[in-house]
């Protein structure tokens, strides 16, 4: 019994905490993912600190004052683009990604930009030796003295080196191969991160120090430990797309100082990672002329449009269970257009196999590219040939309607800049667009209004 009393169940993937071992996690529905770890905190020491004397005092939200928050230039557009400008001092920012994705690649980068400005930055990591990194920064170019690094896992020993010399930027990588003395579980799990993190935050709050963590993430794509570990950090950045592709994306998923809608396009080289500056062009680039099946549609990732190339096959299928394939869209949103397209158009689409495909391996889950998925199935089923130089927005409703989407003239611009001379978009939005010179803007009401465009 008391073994029980100073222990607790913790679920190792999303961090649900039990009095009991469970098969399944109530939370996250995983299996066989409890283990158990000792409470901390437990005995008098945590009593006597619960009935300490409190210090604060509340105050007026009107007598507030808002003093503007001083960012510092990465020298990566793109990773400042998603940041909300640059980062932010005493900040603690998350990056995940799958292994191989380029997450200590890019903060090495980060490291090399600041120390270049005489930056005291400090590079941690538990995973490599010296020489490794050392491998990987001579690929880079050369790098300041301003850059330290060490390697080193004890919490205790890092705090110390932080406190001593005082640097302005600190990268941890990773946060799961932290670990603090005052917790007897292993590296890597659920009570090691969450009290690793915890660290980490007073050291930022507590010395205006910024500091990047590098997580890693489970099979499902989330970073792994408890679910507080992002609650408890103040910006959270995932690295997508293919590690053996040659394009990256880092997408802001939570940002306390700036907008979480913004992504940032790189390219991986033999040196590290480059800026993309025109995403659109990069996606399109290689797109094939004069096939059936194969539309151009705009979707917007926060103040930035990215025109996509949205790719469908459709033919007779032989099995009793036609296949459904989605590579880079929602299979279930797919299956829902399909669905329209055999209701409102009367399509014989449930004895074909179906599969869509956005060109380049990136993700765009906006509903405004619903219309060139409809487009592209279209075009494939009736072996229509798209023309080159059109492109598409919008969502499609159940009834086959088609409605508004949000920034269309930024839309609408995108595509006269690139060189398109056609835009078929949703009715409801010519109005805002206005009038496009140089440009042709065709409006559809519904999926039939649609098929009459096309044809």
């Amino acid at each position: 019994m008391a073994k029980g009393k100073n222990s607790v169940f913790f679920c190792q993937n999303c961090g649900f905490e039990s009095a009991k071992w469970m098969g399944q996690c109530p939370a996250c529905r995983e299996w066989n993912t409890f283990a158990e770890e000792p409470v901390i905190g437990t005995g008098s020491a945590s009593k006597t600190s619960a009935r300490r004397e409190r210090t604060a005092v509340p105050q007026q939200l009107r007598a507030v004052r808002i003093e503007e928050t001083s960012r510092t230039g990465t020298g990566i557009g793109e990773l400042d683009r998603v940041l909300g400008g640059g980062i932010v001092a005493g900040s603690l920012v998350l990056v995940g990604g799958d292994p191989g994705i380029g997450k200590s690649t890019l903060l090495l980068q980060v490291c090399r930009n600041l120390a270049s400005r005489k930056e005291k930055v400090l590079y941690i990591s538990g995973e490599e030796s010296l020489q490794q990194i050392k491998m990987r920064a001579d690929r880079m170019g050369e790098f300041s003295d301003s850059l330290l690094i060490l390697c080193e896992t004890n919490l205790e020993d890092i705090r110390e080196t932080i406190q001593k010399q005082q640097p302005a930027v600190v990268i941890i990588d990773s946060i799961q191969t932290m670990y603090s003395e005052s917790v007897s579980s292993a590296p890597g799990s659920v009570s090691q991160v969450r009290e690793s993190t915890g660290v980490l935050l007073q050291i930022a709050k507590g010395m205006g120090v910024t500091i990047f963590i590098v997580g890693h993430v489970t099979k499902e794509g989330v970073v792994a430990g408890p679910r507080v570990l992002e609650h408890m950090v103040d910006t959270v950045l995932y690295f997508e797309g293919d590690r053996h592709a040659s394009y990256r994306v880092l997408r802001g998923v939570k940002n306390r100082f700036g907008s979480t809608n913004e992504i940032g396009v790189f390219e991986m080289r033999e040196n590290g990672l480059h800026e993309v500056a025109n995403p659109s062009e990069y996606m399109l680039d290689g797109k094939p002329e004069n096939a059936s099946g194969s539309v151009v549609a705009c979707s917007m990732e926060g103040t930035r449009p990215i025109l996509i190339e949205i790719q469908a096959l459709v033919c007779q299928s032989n099995l009793a269970f036609p296949r459904r394939t989605a590579d880079g869209a929602d299979l279930n949103r797919v299956n829902l257009l399909l669905a329209v397209l055999e209701k409102r158009l009367g399509l014989r689409l449930s004895s074909c196999d179906a599969y869509v495909n956005i060109a380049g391996g990136i993700r765009m889950k906006e509903p405004a590219v619903d219309l060139g998925i409809v487009m592209a199935l279209i075009s494939s089923y009736k072996d229509i040939i798209i023309d080159e130089k059109t492109i598409v927005f919008g969502e499609v409703g159940l009834s086959g309607e088609i409605r508004a989407v949000s920034m269309a003239k930024q839309r609408v611009m995108e595509a006269k800049k690139l060189g398109f001379d056609t835009v078929i978009l949703p009715e409801v939005c010519r109005k805002s667009v206005g009038k496009a010179d140089g440009i042709t803007v065709k409006g559809v009401r519904t999926v039939r209004d649609l098929i009459q465009v096309m044809t």
